[in-house]
């Protein structure tokens, strides 16, 4: 069972904050905070920063690269000008100002707000909303294994007694529910006076989609409480971009609580949580948030309201509807491209969210770096965000991104991968260039494979060979392929020569004996 970040993280914090980790960090913070000076929509300006001291003080230049950007949360491709929600934040603006300047119980509370909730409850199927968790003395919080750290951390300040299930696995909810029913409250052994199990729609760094109807089940079995953040899903997923729910055809009102973020689907900040009114006027006088921090800003609030209009098609067109359906289709174009690549991508289909397995935490540095270079933005996560062994490059597709964009992402990460990665335009030119001459010197039959070190598709960006077949070496076997060399007796294959005497630059192309393959 994998476990998350947030465990690691408190069993090594202290190993963290001084010897080798942050002289680790230093090395590779270039990788991280780059500095961008437009909107984060499918392109976005990189702003380039040079250093004199190895990477000790990172100094932002004038100079800027134009790069596909395939890390934001622009699910939606709202985070950018629109033609129907930017005129009605401007006017927003001018009729509010940037803040309110108050909390939502002593002046803070704008017509935009309390529109607002209202339209985020009927989105989201339910009898009310709040923006922006409240005290649970007594109770218990089983949480996923993989839940999000903010989850965590918030459990943690609620009093509650916590315990986890192994991600994802609804035999292993049910036998730690059972368990802590029949053991009652720590020490007194009295019953929990709430029972609440806390999932996420999609997995913020797996890519997952939650088991949700099971685990619904399992806790009307139980009488518990069932809590959903649809940060990465709301508007994500669904026909109508109604999140996890309406994909997985679960009635909302068997989900008690649903939390989610204006973040990511919507452009702009806050978040919110929907459930009973019950819930929500006891919320309201009881959290922290809305007691005492300031209310969201008022062209904040605006622009998820233009949002969801534009979804739901009240803005007069069906742009909402083209937005979601581009973003499926992105998504499971990019995962299929990649798998066929032979990418190691976590997830399902339908989630925009795509994390590509690179496991040593020595290649993230590497990766991130060349793919700046073929002018790629991609976020990169080691430790503490995730375990030590299974660093990732995180990918999160958007509606904004064009056929010809996520293209040009597959032709540049699959060429990151190639022996040749430290080489420069030049040579990786005429690195193709003899690979080309090569294998057009090989008898001529139908399919020609060409097996490396490295995973990809030729044809996605060499027009002219059908196939590769790579990543397996020829001792190790692993669970999604076989030894290249069993491939090749599978085939009735000989090796036909080198095409390279360098040992670390080798390929080997082989024919077919007995037929045209």
């Amino acid at each position: 069972m994998v476990k998350k970040s947030s465990k690691i993280t408190q069993t090594q914090s202290s190993k963290v904050q001084n010897g080798k980790h942050l002289e680790n960090e230093v090395y590779i913070q270039d990788c991280f905070e780059r500095p961008i000076c437009s909107a984060p929509d499918a392109w976005f300006d990189v702003v380039k920063r040079v250093t004199n001291d190895n990477n000790k003080i990172l100094k932002r230049t004038e100079n800027v690269s134009r790069c596909l950007n395939l890390g934001s949360y622009n699910y939606l491709g709202f985070a950018a000008s629109d033609e129907y929600c930017s005129p009605r934040i401007i006017e927003c603006l001018k009729t509010f100002s940037a803040s309110t300047c108050s909390t939502r119980v002593n002046g803070g509370t704008t017509t935009v707000h309390t529109e607002l909730e209202e339209h985020v409850a009927k989105f989201v199927g339910k009898p009310a909303a709040i923006l922006r968790i409240w005290s649970l003395q007594g109770g218990l919080i089983i949480s996923d294994s993989l839940n999000h750290g903010s989850i965590v951390n918030g459990a943690r300040g609620s009093g509650a007694t916590i315990c986890v299930f192994q991600h994802n696995t609804p035999s292993h909810l049910e036998r730690v529910l059972r368990e802590n029913i029949a053991e009652g409250q720590p020490r007194t052994h009295r019953r929990w006076t709430k029972i609440i199990v806390v999932v996420e729609g999609i997995y913020s760094m797996e890519g997952e989609l939650c088991k949700l109807s099971e685990i619904i089940a399992i806790c009307k079995k139980y009488k518990a409480y069932v809590y959903l953040d649809e940060a990465h899903s709301i508007g994500a997923v669904g026909k109508t971009g109604k999140g996890v729910c309406e994909l997985l055809g679960v009635d909302t009102a068997d989900v008690d609580v649903m939390m989610g973020t204006f973040t990511k689907s919507f452009g702009s900040c806050g978040g919110y949580i929907a459930g009973s009114e019950e819930l929500i006027e006891y919320l309201k006088y009881t959290c922290p948030a809305h007691l005492y921090a300031i209310s969201i800003s008022p062209p904040a609030a605006q622009q998820i309201i233009s949002a969801i209009k534009v979804l739901l098609g009240e803005d007069g067109s069906n742009r909402g509807a083209q937005k979601i359906a581009r973003l499926r289709e992105n998504s499971n174009f990019f995962r299929s491209e990649l798998q066929k690549m032979g990418f190691d991508v976590l997830g399902d289909y339908d989630s925009p969210v795509m994390p590509i397995m690179l496991y040593n935490i020595a290649k993230l540095p590497a990766f991130s770096r060349e793919c700046l270079k073929q002018n790629v933005a991609v976020v990169v996560v080691a430790f503490p965000a995730t375990p030590l062994l299974l660093a990732r490059a995180r990918i999160c597709i958007s509606a904004a991104h064009s056929r010809e964009d996520l293209i040009k992402a597959l032709e540049n990460m699959c060429s990151v991968y190639v022996p040749h990665v430290g080489l420069d335009g030049e040579e990786k030119k005429r690195f193709w260039e003899a690979l080309d001459k090569v294998v057009r010197s090989m008898p001529s039959f139908e399919k020609i494979v060409v097996a490396g070190d490295f995973n990809g598709y030729i044809r996605v960006f060499s027009e002219g060979y059908d196939d590769v077949y790579g990543g397996f070496g020829f001792g190790e076997r692993n669970e999604k392929g076989v030894a290249l060399l069993d491939f090749a007796r599978a085939f009735g294959m000989v090796a036909e020569n080198s095409s390279f005497s360098k040992e670390e630059d080798q390929l080997i192309t082989f024919r077919s004996a007995i037929a045209n393959t």
